[in-house]
């Protein structure tokens, strides 16, 4: 057999504005083998290896096993490799399909992250399809998405959802002015709708004309329409996917129509908005109740989709734990970290006053809401990965694999959190034929680590996971090795490490070190420290 020669990604390829930047990738190739890794497939089969994959450019063209766990590879077994063919020596690694990010936005300008940055870090963590529901314009997010599909930037596959109503000269007061801007939404080349709410004859008309054209949906129910149009009513009007959770407790009230809103309430305080929102699914029906099942099976019926998001709200139960994760002092831009401090300004940054009381009650929220999530699984519901990443100090890529830690801590099975981040995505987006998991046939989106994410879904973070070795000393191992997507290798711990890079030039430039709120304060040049 021909020497297996490990694949050196960051020698050959990539940034084609800039030939002095270094080099993060190299591919697609007429031939890639993948050899001897253990294979975690998205479609819940459990691990099967060692197999070998071949990808030729972006397809992949077999899956063979070579051999038995813990005995020498079957050499005649193995796929030959062509003249000009590249291998890579995966023995004693995992091989996963690639993760999709059904809530990713591109960064923001408020939060000062460049589509660069975002990218690397999304890629570094093994995602390689996201839908973004809702940017800084449809023009801004399709420009990056062709880029994107042409391998001219580093980035992940793109799926553009435009926020309802966005970019057109009209207010959207009339259903037909909706099919309207629907009509020209499609036209711009977006690929689905973001809405958070309306009233409900331009729901349903937008919603109607939006699947005649056969583009994908989400929704935010916002508070602001939710009594009017909960998520019941956006799933029988033809609604694919619903986000976070709003619009769901509400749909499970069965003694009362409005939540219990104190007499100060005001939404556009973000304590009040956020504290209030963490006693919502208390006021729900029981879990198991009458009601609760009649809502549970209707959604399953009509094929609806939950991207529940479960990370973006932990700061609420554990404020302390997300402002202090460990990846914030390398891996997070100062302009970032300004955007998440206490502010009555920015959204998502709540804390005016958080304590013991909105912890507690944000706890008791999570239980019932996993509970929810968890059933639906079960009861065939299609359930995804999305991370909402950018805000509530959540950090692009790292905050999606928390996403799947909270996954299992919902109650699903570590293989059932593999399918929830790849298939199940792929199935809401209409793209299970192409992207999902590793079958004949598909398109070439994989990523490779070195330890068993079933095992410990904490070796999937780019910092790793800690662990004790033989000498008693304490070692990181883990964090993705490779990420392929459509047929283009990523050395993903190189983009990580550029990624850093990015984070200690801003703090240089700035003279700026992480703070915790109340210390004092490091501030930015373009800030004046006020005087004494």
């Amino acid at each position: 057999m021909k020497k297996i020669i490990t694949l050196l990604i960051c020698l050959l390829f990539l940034n084609h504005n800039n030939a002095q930047e270094k080099k993060f990738s190299d591919g697609p190739f007429d031939q890639l083998i993948i050899r001897g890794a253990t294979l975690i497939n998205g479609n819940g089969s459990p691990p099967l290896g060692p197999v070998d994959i071949v990808i030729e450019e972006n397809i992949i063209k077999s899956i063979r096993n070579v051999g038995y766990p813990g005995v020498d590879i079957i050499e005649n077994r193995r796929p030959k490799l062509i003249k000009d063919g590249r291998e890579i020596d995966a023995e004693g690694m995992y091989v996963l399909p690639g993760f999709i990010d059904m809530h990713g936005h591109i960064g923001g300008e408020s939060q000062g992250a460049d589509p660069d940055y975002v990218f690397k870090l999304w890629l570094g963590h093994g995602v390689t399809t996201v839908r973004e529901p809702g940017g800084r314009g449809i023009d801004f997010s399709l420009d990056l998405k062709n880029k994107s599909n042409n391998n001219e930037i580093i980035a992940p596959r793109l799926i553009i959802y435009s926020s309802f109503g966005s970019g057109y000269d009209k207010e959207i007061s009339t259903p037909e002015i909706a099919r309207e801007w629907v009509r020209y939404n499609a036209k711009k080349g977006a690929d689905g709708i973001k809405f958070f709410g309306a009233e409900p004859n331009i729901m349903k008309a937008a919603l109607e004309e939006n699947n005649k054209l056969g583009l994908g949906s989400a929704m935010h129910h916002a508070q602001l329409y939710v009594v009017r149009w909960n998520v019941l009513n956006s799933a029988r009007a033809g609604l694919t996917s619903m986000e976070h959770w709003y619009g769901l407790p509400e749909a499970l009230f069965d003694d009362k129509t409005v939540q219990n809103y104190p007499s100060y309430y005001n939404y556009s305080n973000e304590q009040h908005r956020f504290e209030e929102a963490g006693k919502l699914w208390e006021q729900s029906a029981e879990p198991f109740s009458n009601h609760w099942n009649s809502v549970m099976n209707e959604l399953i019926e009509l094929d609806f989709t939950l991207d529940p998001t479960f990370n973006i709200y932990e700061a609420s139960r554990d404020l302390q734990r997300a402002r202090r994760a460990e990846w914030h002092e390398e891996f997070t831009l100062p302009s970032l970290w300004e955007f998440y401090q206490p502010s009555r300004i920015s959204h998502g940054s709540y804390w005016h006053f958080w304590g013991t009381e909105q912890e507690v009650a944000w706890k008791k929220n999570y239980n019932l809401w996993m509970t929810f999530v968890n059933e639906y699984k079960n009861r065939g519901g299609r359930v995804t990965t999305g991370s909402d990443s950018g805000f509530i100090f959540q950090l692009y890529g790292f905050a999606y694999i928390r996403e799947l830690e909270l996954l299992r801590e919902a109650g699903f099975n570590p293989i059932e959190v593999i399918m929830a981040a790849t298939l199940n995505g792929a199935e809401a987006l209409g793209m299970d034929d192409q992207i999902g998991s590793i079958e004949i046939g598909k398109k070439a989106d994989l990523l490779i680590v070195e330890e068993n994410p079933l095992e410990n879904l904490k070796v999937l973070y780019g910092t790793g996971a800690i662990k004790l070795n033989e000498k008693n000393e304490a070692v990181r191992v883990g964090g993705v090795k490779f990420t392929i997507k459509d047929g283009v290798v990523f050395d993903s711990k190189l983009l990580l490490e550029d990624v850093k890079e990015m984070v200690r030039k801003s703090k240089n430039d700035l003279k700026y070190e992480i703070y915790q709120p109340g210390d004092e304060k490091k501030y930015l040049k373009s800030s004046s420290k006020p005087k004494d």
